[in-house]
């Protein structure tokens, strides 16, 4: 049967090529590229106190662009090149332009195709380690942070659960998209590396009102919408599984959202903004191990959950539990990240289905793969239990990783340049580090005062006799 001419192989299109999935494994990427830049640009500048917004947008940015550098340079082939030893590759440049047009360890795509999808991860990963950290930590400190912590931390996870070689993907862990890989990972690098920064001033912890509420729900729509590359890109093809993938990542976030919300309409008595949009990031993170492994159901059960158990976490626990009180995690990150990336992983462990797992993993064994309800339910009890003991292994390394190379990198650079910003620095904000404000605006942008105080009190009481005051 002959070709149309457009698909003849060339030098240009190899046989091995899909053009098909180049495209969208391209666009996938892009989308997720988007939800960094601008997305979290926008949230993390709009979310933050005024004085805030250039500092906080600019570390993202600034990571976007970091890491990048850092993964062509070196982090791509340490985290999916040659093996080095079981839990990290060679490594070595992604720049040579033969090596970059040759076919990618997995899909018919290029090597370029696959540095590029995978940089828009790590560098996503790295932004939201800095949502833990916003408002206090010395820029200096974040510039070297971000290509250490790439370097020594998320190489090792990648290579370990996502590259074939690695010991845990080996064993058969079920991450489809991220869940521990950046999620767990950042929400507990982003929460030690709090605790080794120090807290905001006593002002801004008391005080922490978002900025432009409209501007972060612009932020926050970029990030969902960008989820369809991320969670649907994973395949590295245009396949059903993908199909699959995209439409539970959206069921589960919608269901967290409105769950989240609910619960802050019951607890509090009124529809919180910024609580809906804390549920919509666990509903996505928490789907991100299981996005094309589960039924729709199951989505639907895992958005409840994502939605009920770290907003639990967020607002009754963290009240209750002094060291989660003392460690200034300003954007709630170990809640939203590391609580729903670890729900997610488990909830992988249980609800993971054998046929859509071979469908992601070709494969055809069933000692791995399969999730325990359906180890029970078909009579593979032991491979249902295996499988959910790697899920549970795979959290205790990511966070025995993450905590102990983020303390050592943060101690590190606090003998270079000082982790915190000077006192002077914290009271005046975006102007003393950078020599720049957001907004010039009559009056120095003043507005009457937001009742909105953090992410974790989102509904304070009024201030007595109901007076209005200026900032």
């Amino acid at each position: 049967m002959s070709l149309p001419a457009n698909l003849h192989p060339d030098e240009a299109s190899p046989p091995w090529l899909n053009k098909g999935d180049n495209s969208w494994q391209l666009t996938a990427a892009t989308l997720v590229g988007l939800q960094s830049v601008p997305g979290l640009v926008i949230l993390y500048g709009s979310i933050v106190k005024k004085k805030w917004a250039v500092n906080s947008a600019f570390m993202a940015l600034y990571a976007f662009a970091a890491v990048l550098v850092c993964w062509v340079g070196w982090g791509y082939r340490m985290a999916f090149g040659d093996k080095f030893i079981h839990f990290l590759g060679v490594p070595n440049v992604s720049l040579d332009a033969q090596y970059l047009i040759e076919q990618a360890f997995l899909g018919y795509l290029p090597n370029a195709t696959m540095v590029y999808f995978q940089f828009v991860f790590a560098a996503i990963t790295l932004i939201l380690i800095a949502g833990a950290l916003l408002g206090r930590m010395n820029f200096l400190a974040w510039m070297l942070f971000v290509p250490l912590w790439l370097t020594f931390s998320y190489t090792v996870g990648a290579y370990s659960i996502w590259c074939p070689d690695g010991w845990l993907a080996k064993k058969g862990i079920i991450d489809y998209s991220g869940g521990y890989v950046i999620h767990l990972s950042s929400g507990v690098a982003g929460f030690t590396a709090a605790y080794w920064v120090g807290p905001r001033t006593t002002k801004d912890r008391e005080r922490f009102p978002p900025n432009n509420i409209l501007l972060m729900l612009a932020g926050a729509g970029l990030l969902w919408m960008g989820w369809t590359g991320f969670n649907g890109g994973d395949p590295y093809t245009v396949s059903t599984d993908a199909s699959l993938a995209v439409l539970n990542t959206h069921v589960c976030t919608a269901t967290s959202l409105l769950t989240w919300l609910m619960l802050d309409i019951i607890f509090f008595g009124k529809p919180s903004v910024i609580g809906a949009t804390q549920g919509m990031i666990t509903g996505l993170v928490c789907i991100t191990p299981a996005a094309g492994v589960v039924q729709g159901w199951a989505a639907i059960l895992m958005g409840m959950m994502s939605g009920s158990i770290p907003w639990y976490t967020m607002m009754v626990l963290h009240k209750k539990i002094g060291f989660l009180k003392h460690v200034d995690d300003t954007m709630a990150v170990f809640h939203t990240h590391a609580v729903a990336g670890s729900l997610g992983g488990i909830l992988t462990g249980l609800f993971a289905v054998p046929k859509l797992n071979r469908l992601f993993y070709m494969v055809t064994e069933w000692q791995h793969y399969i999730g325990l309800l359906y180890g029970l339910h078909t009579g593979h009890t032991t491979a249902g239990f295996t499988q959910f003991g790697i899920q549970l292994l795979g959290i205790a390394f990511v966070i025995i990783l993450n905590v102990t190379t983020t303390t050592v990198i943060c101690n590190v650079i606090k003998f270079i340049v000082p982790l915190r910003l000077a006192e002077d620095e914290l009271q005046t904000g975006d102007d003393a580090i950078h020599g720049e404000e957001a907004y010039a605006l009559w009056g120095d942008g003043e507005k009457y005062e937001s009742r909105l105080t953090s992410v974790y009190e989102e509904f304070p009481p009024p201030t007595k006799g109901g007076e209005v005051q200026m900032v």
